[in-house]
């Protein structure tokens, strides 16, 4: 018991330190004047470090032949286009406004979920969780207003981050047949397709950016953080998964609005981001908002889940007739059929 409980500490733990540092490393990476602003590049070099560990580490390599990855590469291709609107918009999000406000910023991400899933899928959504949103929504527009250092970019991009998490969220559950329900093939895939989507970008927005700061290359800071960050964003995907099976999706979720509340002391205490009130008002807003939404989905999900069980087990359990009972004590005897 003691060993299990030690476990999850260690998973939580580790997950807090993980995706706080990603984001920290990826702001020091999008901001610092030793570093080279070019987000495109940035998200670029990390998807070749997450393509390579997943390379290295699956087994899948060798028991599938190139044609069969070309044809699942192409096969997963609009789920990847989704995937480089999300991760640049997250990176560009990030660029433009404080670690304090970035919660705030990306916030609208379970609004999209409930919207696309009614339009994409169909499915209709409790009071209960459109209250939730609501709170989230509110607690959006009073951080954004109250924000001191506003960014409308930022805003933006952030909006639009969340837009496409909730599409890569949907079309995941598409397409991860193609790949035989496998994660980390699907991870590997979208990567690889997600370093040669990246190149244009980079070649037509960032070629003279980088031109101009190839000092930075000549950086171990630099490149002691880039390779942190690509490597702590493959570590991200493992821990995520270990902390669901240890715990479950919702002690996750409970999990990462903890996380995204220190995240945001850790911004105005350490890196003296200031907030207002109405700014604190809204991230208490969206914290709530989100927390709610965890239960309520959650407690929706497990009452499905129940009623599922329950018609399964009324559909198997069928009136057994007097012919059958006697067939069953004489196995011998011949039915009426097969007289």
């Amino acid at each position: 018991m003691i060993g299990e409980k030690l476990k999850i500490a260690l998973v939580v733990t580790a997950y807090f330190v993980v995706s706080i540092s990603m984001v920290l490393m990826n702001k020091f990476l999008l901001s610092k004047k030793n570093s080279i602003s070019a987000p495109f590049f940035i998200t670029w070099y990390q998807c070749v470090l997450t393509s390579l560990i997943c390379w290295i580490l699956g087994e899948w390599g060798k028991k599938t032949s190139k044609s069969s990855c070309i044809r699942t590469g192409l096969g997963v291709m609009p789920l990847s286009l989704i995937f480089v609107g999300m991760i640049t918009f997250n990176n560009l999000c990030l660029k433009y406004v404080p670690v304090s406000f970035y919660l705030v910023a990306r916030s609208l991400t379970i609004v999209f979920n409930v919207v696309l899933s009614y339009l994409f899928l169909g499915i209709h959504t409790s009071i209960a969780v459109i209250l939730c949103c609501c709170v989230v929504i509110f607690g959006f527009y009073i951080g954004a207003d109250g924000e001191i250092n506003f960014s409308l970019k930022g805003t933006i991009f952030g909006v639009m981050s969340s837009l496409f998490v909730s599409l890569n969220s949907i079309y995941t559950k598409k397409m991860i047949s193609i790949v035989d329900n496998n994660s980390w093939r699907l991870c590997f895939y979208n990567n690889t397709n997600s370093i040669f989507l990246f190149i244009p970008l980079i070649i037509i927005f960032e070629r003279n950016i980088i031109m101009e700061h190839l000092e930075a290359f000549k950086s171990l800071l630099f490149w002691g953080v880039m390779n942190t960050a690509g490597i702590f964003g493959f570590l991200i995907g493992i821990i995520t998964i270990a902390q669901i099976s240890l715990t479950s999706p919702l002690t996750h979720n409970i999990a990462g609005t903890a996380k995204a509340c220190v995240q945001t002391l850790i911004a105005v205490i350490f890196l003296k981001d200031k907030m207002s009130l109405r700014s604190a008002i809204g991230t208490f807003c969206v914290l709530g908002g989100t927390f709610m939404y965890s239960l309520v989905r959650s407690r929706e999900m497990d009452r499905e889940k129940a009623k599922k069980q329950a018609d399964s087990i009324l559909n198997t359990e069928k009136p057994v007739s007097s012919e059958e009972k006697e067939s069953e004590a004489n196995p011998l005897l011949p039915t009426k059929h097969e007289e």
